[in-house]
């Protein structure tokens, strides 16, 4: 349960400690949480379904937020179900476009004001951060979804990581088998390694399908607005489609939206990413989506407040990827029913260790 708003000594020079921070943390004002704070979420979000846990999981959420219909909204699942499965007391907070390191650490500090026992950073972007907040705070347990490198390692800390590039294989080698025009296209939110995963593996899939498949490729920004930006997904996707591609599939966060919302204006497919997006987007486009390359982030991040509940702490480099569930492709809607066997074919192969799939 969530206790009073009393302090030990330590806690004390822990607010004094931040509040040296209050330039930084007044650029981030309208995130900021306390003690006794509410969730983002909207309602009490803090106590879980059966009030008897003393663990509080606390989600920064990249930017889009929950409700992106994407990366950060299955991350947002796995919250809820530890709150409604495990009883885990939960809070989240929401980036915002163009901060800096410093913002998202003190982000990450108002989550250690609030109680947090589990810290959860929910993209790249919080590498630097989780590295800096984990080293002041080692009696707290954190995790990282999409790094595993120097920046963010520690012993408190786990690395949630995904073989993107393996699910991507699957959704090129769909967009391939679908393809009438014989060019298909990948946009991503940004040109980093993470995104050159799936680039990648999609490029890898659809070649071995057919190996003389036109493939056009656009990186939306250099920061993370490619990933909050429908506007510029759309302009993408439709210069893509005008010049001959059928398929798109994006890596894009909510950016995708304006991807399915060109393929719907154009009468072409599109392939969606990380959730069903066929269940995700909104009504009115989800019959353009043909599959989704699902990256189950609820799973790891379910996973590992698990492991908490149950006594243990997960930390270093914990990699879910096709064999294990981690990635995977979608079938609503009927789109891919055809080619399905293949699909799983090719998925076999990869399991089996018969198709190594490149990374960049």
């Amino acid at each position: 349960m969530a206790r009073a708003c009393r302090y030990t000594p330590a806690e004390k020079e822990s607010a004094l400690r931040h509040t040296v921070k209050a330039a930084s943390i007044l650029s981030v004002a309208a995130l900021a949480l306390t003690a006794c704070g509410g969730s983002d979420s909207g309602g009490d979000a803090t106590s879980g379904a059966d009030g008897g846990s003393d663990i509080k999981a606390c989600l920064a959420y990249d930017v889009g937020g929950r409700g992106d219909q994407s990366f950060n909204d299955s991350a947002a699942k796995g919250l809820d179900q530890a709150k409604d499965e495990l009883g885990v007391q939960i809070e989240e907070v929401e980036a915002s476009q163009g901060e800096n390191d410093a913002a998202r650490e003190d982000r990450l500090n108002q989550l250690v004001d609030a109680d947090c026992t589990n810290i959860v950073g929910v993209g790249f972007i919080y590498a630097k951060a989780i590295g800096a907040a984990s080293k002041d705070n080692p009696d707290i347990s954190f995790a990282i979804v999409d790094d595993a490198s120097a920046d963010s390692a520690g012993d408190n800390v786990a690395q949630l990581v995904f073989a993107e590039n393996e699910g991507s294989f699957l959704v090129g080698a769909a967009a391939a088998l679908k393809s009438k025009s014989g060019k298909v296209g990948f946009i991503g939110g940004m040109d980093v390694p993470l995104i050159n995963k799936f680039d990648a593996g999609f490029k890898a899939g659809a070649k071995a399908v057919d190996p003389k498949i036109e493939i056009q490729t656009k990186y939306l920004a250099e920061d993370g607005s490619g990933f909050a930006d429908p506007a510029k997904g759309k302009t993408a996707a439709e210069g893509m489609y005008d010049k001959g591609a059928d398929v798109i599939y994006h890596a894009a966060g909510g950016s995708g939206a304006g991807v399915f919302e060109a393929a719907k204006a154009n009468k072409k497919m599109a392939i969606g990413v990380d959730s069903d997006q066929a269940k995700t987007a909104e009504k009115d486009v989800q019959d353009v989506i043909i599959t989704s390359m699902v990256k189950n982030v609820n799973v790891a991040v379910f996973d590992y407040i698990k492991a908490s509940v149950d006594g243990e702490q997960m930390s270093g480099p914990q990699e879910f990827d096709l064999k294990d569930g981690g990635v995977s492709y979608t079938t609503t809607g009927g789109k891919i029913d055809d080619i399905t066997d293949q699909l799983d074919d090719y998925k076999q192969q990869i399991i089996d260790g018969k198709i190594t799939v490149p990374a960049k």
